[in-house]
């Protein structure tokens, strides 16, 4: 479904990155600092006049770096990160082997993970097993429901419209509520569906259907994994339990708090088929087959048991555009850019096509409390009309972008105050090539898709390869939640 085939009433709007009030493209902290800095050199200067011939120019470069933009972010940010990141690959801080040690979290996950744990725990309203990820420095607790995959293309406008002011409500419920600290939807996509299409097919086959039906099933089996796609699609609620009125004592009141919590978050009508909470196996699947893409079409069996830890990789390398792990080597882009025009609903649509690779796309929501949002509002119109008049003050009129910028920051505000809601968001997306001699394909594969979302601008994620593909699995770890 191309722009120019959705209906108006089906495009949506209102994006904004945030921006501060700052002298010369500075932030605001940046400019409070380099006035700091400058003033540190006028008293140098007066004892030391001749010191100025270095502090001088060295402040003019420094913040003249922080200025400037690269790939959409600061320029002394990128070059600082880059900075580090060699530093630490020259003490193989960015390489990551498994190994047998005493410590008791020595063979936890690498990374962002390290701190994340695996319980299994009963859920009472469904009688079933549900997996629930514990950080063990916050002591958040993170549950995964398991979506069902679907679509809204064929769907009539009028169920479109009703799912997404739904979805709006959902946020809304999340902003008033101070347990939930954030929330991730995920959707991955892996090439050819193997044994576990199979299983499936085995526990529905009727063995009383006729001979032909059960040869032809038999031949699709065969043939289906080499020419489709498995869809995955989940969603990871990040709850903290101690923030109720009474704060449970022991883990399993905490568990029992985050349980609730969760269900109290309605889906229906969103659009969305749940299929069932993430069983502990659930979980091992997912972590596991992103390291592995391999392991994906295991049978459940393989994973039950599976420890915590030997869903891992094995070994990994995190590299400044890729990251090397078990069954391949990855590739994750973070947002950089959403477009500044009406985009239909459908845009992530070139993202979600299956491809010859696994790939996994993540939408990360942080939903600022009514207060939080109104303020955070109120700050960004007197920034953007601090800038528009900094601007005319010195060129004799503002930007015409500036003053667009001003108006949608007030057009926003005007929404809020008619009830809608702020959020923090971001998009991820990691592709796995099972071999470096497939990673030029699948990163081509990933910008030719990005592309065609037709203004969504992506970048890399420099330096920060395994910190954004861990993200993107259910283990607990959210960068917009603040720990």
């Amino acid at each position: 479904m191309s722009a120019h085939e959705v209906p108006g009433t089906l495009m949506v709007e209102g994006f904004r990155a945030r921006r501060s009030f700052g002298f010369g493209g500075l932030t605001r902290t940046a400019t409070m600092i380099a006035a700091g800095v400058l003033t540190a050199d006028g008293l140098i200067a007066t004892q030391a006049p001749l010191s100025m011939l270095v502090t001088l120019p060295v402040t003019a470069g420094v913040f003249g770096l922080a200025a400037a933009r690269r790939h959409g972010m600061s320029a002394l940010s990128y070059y600082w990160a880059k900075a580090s990141w060699r530093r630490a690959a020259r003490y193989d801080g960015t390489s990551y082997r498994r190994l047998l040690l005493p410590h008791p979290y020595a063979l936890d996950l690498p990374g962002v993970g390290a701190r994340c744990t695996l319980i299994r725990a009963h859920d009472p309203t469904s009688g079933r097993a549900v997996g629930v990820v514990h950080d063990r420095a916050t002591g958040h607790m993170t549950i995964t429901t398991l979506l069902a995959p679907g679509g809204s293309l064929m769907a009539p406008t009028g169920a479109v419209q009703g799912a997404l002011r739904t979805w709006s409500s959902v946020l809304d419920a999340m902003s008033t509520d101070e347990q939930v600290k954030g929330a991730s939807v995920t959707i991955q996509i892996t090439p050819g569906a193997g044994e576990a299409l199979g299983d499936d097919v085995a526990a529905r086959r009727d063995p009383g259907a006729p001979q032909l039906a059960q040869q032809l099933i038999d031949e699709l089996v065969r043939t289906t994994p080499r020419a489709t796609a498995s869809v995955a699609p989940w969603m990871s609620v990040t709850v903290d339990p101690s923030a109720s009125a009474t704060p449970p004592v022991d883990l399993a009141e905490q568990v029992a708090e985050a349980l609730r919590v969760v269900d109290g978050i309605d889906l229906s009508g969103t659009g969305t088929d749940i299929e069932r909470r993430a069983t502990d196996v659930d979980l091992r699947r997912i972590v596991r087959s992103a390291y592995d893409p391999a392991a994906f079409n295991s049978r459940d069996a393989d994973f039950e048991e599976l420890s915590w830890a030997e869903c891992g990789p094995q070994a990994a390398d995190d590299g400044w555009e890729e990251y090397a792990h078990d069954g391949g080597v990855s590739v994750s882009w973070v947002l950089r850019e959403m477009p500044r025009r009406p985009i239909p609903y459908s845009v992530l649509l070139p993202l979600l096509a299956p491809g010859r690779h696994q790939r996994r796309i993540t939408l990360m929501y942080r939903v600022l409390d009514p207060a939080e949002g109104e303020a955070v509002l109120e700050r960004e119109i007197s920034a953007a009309h601090q800038r528009a008049q900094a601007t005319a003050e010195i060129k004799g009129r503002a930007k015409y972008s500036q003053r667009a910028d001003a108006q949608r920051a007030e057009k926003a505000a005007a929404q809020v105050a008619s009830g809608a809601q702020v959020v923090d968001w971001t998009l991820m997306v990691t592709t796995t090539a099972r071999s470096a001699e497939d990673l030029a394909a699948a990163r081509q594969e990933l910008a030719r898709a990005v592309k065609a979302t037709r203004g969504i601008r992506m970048r890399s994620a420099y330096g920060a390869q395994a910190a954004i593909f861990a993200a993107q699995l259910p283990i607990g770890y959210n960068p917009l939640v603040k720990g």
